[in-house]
């Protein structure tokens, strides 16, 4: 579906707004006008780590891409409590949703690291959506495995343990259409990752370990390396 940019396996992503299209199969697929279009009004915006790209309650204006870093899409509450429905690693588009309904965006999103994301005005995504028959192909597939995905978290908060959970937050940066660009060495924290699970960052290093002791991944300075991809899917695959 996409192909990968020739990269050491412990190199972290980093891509320009050309390199990330080049890479986003929805983009070769739209005729040159399109493709001309996009390129010419697309720009990048920088997000320090803890900083919002966007917030809950606010008119979406943009469509994103992200194009280094890691952000997270969560909920906070008036007292402080919160939900994180996953990560958006390099490669991954999002916002499709709030654009289409034509309300008020619903969750924050939290850069977890210092990320530049790739920006699409909401005038040019409409006009996409209007007259590129394989930008709505692409749109209909994104939301669709995007709904599973959030189904199967919802039931992962109430039937996996904490190991589990982790598992499949950690299985989740390497889904093939969310996060396409997905590599064995992941550039991400324990507490990213305690972050992305939506566990304490305790409960979170304590899985960690044990599914290292299972031999499913290394911890290493500085990020992560999953040794057995499909045994950490097992455990998502549990539900």
């Amino acid at each position: 579906m996409h192909n990968k940019p020739a990269r050491s396996q412990h190199s972290a992503l980093s891509l320009s707004i050309p390199g990330l299209l080049e890479l986003s199969g929805w983009y070769e697929q739209l005729d040159p006008e399109a493709q001309a279009r996009v390129l010419d009004e697309m720009r990048e915006e920088q997000v320090a780590a803890g900083a919002a790209l966007c917030r809950r309650g606010e008119t979406p204006l943009h469509w994103y891409g992200t194009l280094e870093g890691l952000l997270k899409w969560s909920i906070t509450s008036d007292d402080g409590r919160s939900v994180t429905f996953g990560g958006l690693s390099v490669g991954s588009w999002f916002g499709e949703g709030t654009l289409l309904r034509a309300v008020p965006r619903s969750a924050d999103i939290i850069a977890l690291r210092d990320s530049r994301v790739a920006v699409l005005p909401i005038e040019t995504f409409e006009w996409l959506h209007r007259t590129q028959m394989s930008f709505n192909h692409f749109l209909l597939v994104q939301i669709n495995e995007r709904l599973h995905w959030f189904m199967g978290n919802y039931a992962a908060q109430r039937l996996l343990d904490a190991d589990s959970q982790v598992a499949r937050a950690i299985a989740g940066l390497f889904h093939p259409w969310l996060h396409p660009l997905g590599q064995a060495h992941l550039e991400t924290s324990q507490e990213e990752i305690a972050n992305l699970s939506g566990l304490s960052r305790q409960r979170c290093n304590a899985a960690l370990n044990r599914l290292r002791a299972a031999g499913l991944l290394q911890i290493e300075y500085g990020g992560i390396t999953v040794v057995d991809l499909e045994g950490l899917r097992r455990f998502v695959d549990q539900i």
